[in-house]
Formats: C-alpha cells, sequence, structure tokens
C-alpha cells in the first residue's frame, strides 16, 4: 500500500488495530452467527445509515472518531476500543465485496447491538415526525 502510494508509512501508527492477533475470525449473517459478535458490519446507503448513527447516539454508543477511510478494516479494532463508527470503505474492500459507490460502513460493537437497536425504533419515529415538519415547512416556504 506505501508502495503504491496508496498510504504513506507515517500514516500507519495511527491505524486502529487489534491488541493481537486473533486466534479465530468468523464472518457471519448475524442471524447465523454461532457465536456472540465482537462488531457487526452492517452496510446501506447514507440515509439509512443516517438513522442508525443517530441511534448509537441515542445509546451511548458511538466513538468520538471521524468517518474513517481506508483500510476498512481498521473499522473493526476501532469499533471494538471506541464505539459505533462509520466508514468509506477502501477500494479493496470494495472490490472483494461489490459495495456500492453509494453505499458505505458503519461498525457497530457486538456489546452495545442491542442498545442501539432499541434506540433504533425511536430515531425512525423521530425521523417521521421530523420529516413530516419539515416537508409541511419547505412547502411553506417556497410559497
Amino acid at each position: 500500500m506505501v508502495g503504491a502510494g496508496y498510504l504513506k508509512m507515517e500514516e500507519v501508527p495511527s491505524i486502529p488495530r487489534l491488541p493481537r492477533t486473533p486466534a479465530i475470525t468468523c464472518f457471519a449473517p448475524l442471524d447465523r452467527a454461532v457465536v456472540a459478535p465482537d462488531v457487526v458490519i452492517a452496510t446501506g446507503k447514507p440515509g439509512v445509515l443516517m438513522r442508525l448513527q443517530e441511534a448509537a447516539i441515542r445509546a451511548g454508543a458511538v466513538a468520538p472518531l471521524p468517518l474513517l477511510g481506508r483500510p476498512t478494516c481498521m473499522g473493526l479494532p476501532a469499533a471494538i476500543a471506541h464505539g459505533t463508527v462509520m466508514s468509506t470503505g477502501c477500494v479493496g474492500n470494495r472490490v472483494y465485496t461489490a459495495l456500492g459507490d453509494d453505499e458505505l460502513y458503519m461498525m457497530i460493537p457486538g456489546a452495545r447491538l442491542n442498545d442501539v437497536a432499541e434506540a433504533a425504533a425511536t430515531i425512525a419515529s423521530a425521523n417521521d415526525a421530523l420529516r413530516a415538519y419539515h416537508t409541511e415547512r419547505r412547502q411553506s416556504l417556497t410559497t
């Protein structure tokens, strides 16, 4: 990555990493996971992930980190250490996963997943109410 100009060597120490190499790595759809996840990876369009991010904020499960970029894999240790993070992904990940150019990632610590899921219903309802309010207000402002 450094040789190709993708990363600068001075960036490498700031890339979040796990304190030790995991003995096992398991990827599975959440409903078919055979062990409790350390991190849940969600993908989606920004509008959908916006609401999930708002739920993580409401649940107190969001990291005080900016939107992460390359490499995508740094989102996993960042989520474990700091809380829910969002990532733009990286070119390698997008090639292997076929993630669309209009999609992003969110990494949620497995230990906080239920908290985020519980907050999601409130956030969905609030967004519906705010959408109706702003739609009506926009109409009144443009006439």
